[in-house]
C-alpha cells in the first residue's frame, strides 16, 4: 500500500516510521512546506528499513501522492500547553483550504484520514472541501483514547489490554465519553471481572482512569511538548485495517446524518474499517447517563462544525 502523509512534524514523521517498521505501507511519501525537514525525516527513516521491511519512503510534493490509497493529514497548528484542541479551529480551517484541494487533484481515489485537531471538526471540513463520499473521509477520532482506556483497564485488572473490549466515544476532546456500561473481557463484564479478581472499580479508581484518559494529551504536552507515539500507533492500526481489508471495528470519527439528536457531524462511534474506508457504523446500547453525555458531546461538535464550515471560503 502507498500512503501519503501531509505534515512531517512529530506526528507525521512518527507515523511514517511506524508504517515502515510494521510493514503496513510499502511506499510512504512525506509532504511538508518545509521540504528540508521532510527530506531529513525521510532519509532518517529510510536508514531503518534494513532492520524492518523492504519499504520505501521519500519526501515529495503533492504530485507524488498519485496512486496513494491513503493520505493522512497531520498538518496544522500545534496544540500548546494550556490550549484546547478547539482553540486550533480557525487557523487549521485555513490550512485545510490549501491542503485538501491539492490532495484531491493528485490522489482523487484515496481515503482521507484526518489527524489534525480538533479532529472531528477538521474531518467535517475535509469532507466538505474534498467532495469525497463520506466513507472515504474519516478521522482518527477516539481510536487513541480507546487504546488509553483499554490500557488502564488492563493494568488495573491484570490482563492484557488487547483482551479488553471498551470504547471511548463522542468527541476526541474534553467532552469524550468513556463507556463503562458495556465494557468486557472474555465475555465477562469488567465490573464482574473486577469482583472475581478482587480489584473493584471504586468511584475513586474510575475517576482516576477517566482523568488519565481524558487529560492524557494535556499531561504529555506539558511534559514533552507534543503527543506523537500513541497517535502514530493509532493511525498505523487504521491503515493496517484498510490495507488488509479487515473490517476491523475501530472508533474512528465518521460522518453521521443524525446521532444523539445532533445533525450532520463527524463523531466517534465504532465503525468497520476496510479497503473502501468506513464500511458501516455500529450503535451499541449505553446507559442512560452515557447517552446524556454523548448527546452533550455531539451538540458541542455540531456547534463547532457549523462555525468551521462557515469559515470556508465560498
Amino acid at each position: 500500500m502507498k500512503v501519503g502523509i501531509i505534515g512531517a512534524g512529530s506526528v507525521g514523521s512518527t507515523t511514517a516510521f511506524a508504517l515502515i517498521m510494521r510493514g503496513v505501507a510499502r511506499k510512504v511519501v512525506l509532504v511538508d512546506q518545509n521540504k528540508k525537514k521532510a527530506e531529513a525525516e525521510a532519509m532518517d527513516i529510510a536508514h531503518a528499513t534494513p532492520f524492518a521491511y523492504a519499504s520505501k519512503i521519500k519526501a515529495g510534493d503533492y504530485a507524488d501522492l498519485n496512486g496513494c490509497e491513503v493520505v493522512i493529514v497531520t498538518a496544522g497548528a500545534n496544540q500548546k500547553p494550556g490550549q484546547s484542541r478547539t482553540d486550533l479551529l480557525a487557523v487549521n480551517v485555513k490550512i485545510f483550504e490549501d491542503i485538501i484541494p491539492q490532495v484531491v487533484a493528485h490522489a482523487p481515489d484515496c481515503i482521507l484520514l484526518i489527524a489534525s485537531n480538533p479532529v472531528d471538526i477538521m474531518t467535517a471540513v475535509a469532507l466538505k472541501l474534498s467532495g469525497f463520499p463520506k466513507e472515504r473521509v474519516f478521522g482518527s477520532g477516539t481510536t487513541l483514547d480507546t487504546a488509553r482506556f483499554r490500557t488502564l483497564l488492563g493494568y488495573h485488572l491484570g490482563v492484557s489490554p488487547k483482551s479488553i473490549h471498551a470504547n471511548v466515544l463522542g468527541e476526541h476532546g474534553d467532552s469524550e465519553v468513556l463507556i463503562w456500561s458495556n465494557a468486557d473481557a472474555g465475555t465477562v463484564s469488567i465490573e464482574e471481572l473486577a469482583t472475581i479478581y478482587n480489584k473493584p472499580f471504586t468511584p475513586e479508581i474510575k475517576a482516576q482512569i477517566d482523568d488519565c484518559v481524558r487529560n492524557a494529551a494535556y499531561k504529555i504536552i506539558d511534559g514533552k511538548g507534543a503527543t506523537f507515539y500513541g497517535i502514530a500507533g493509532a493511525l498505523t492500526r487504521i491503515c493496517q485495517a484498510i490495507s488488509s481489508n479487515e473490517y476491523a471495528i475501530l472508533t474512528v470519527s465518521s460522518f453521521h446524518e443524525s446521532v444523539e439528536n445532533s445533525k450532520n457531524i463527524c463523531i466517534s462511534y465504532p465503525c468497520a474499517i476496510g479497503k473502501r474506508g468506513v464500511h458501516g457504523e455500529i450503535y451499541p446500547e449505553f446507559s442512560e447517563s452515557e447517552h446524556h453525555d454523548l448527546a452533550l458531546s455531539a451538540a458541542k461538535i455540531e456547534e463547532l462544525t457549523k462555525i468551521a464550515l462557515d469559515c470556508i471560503k465560498k
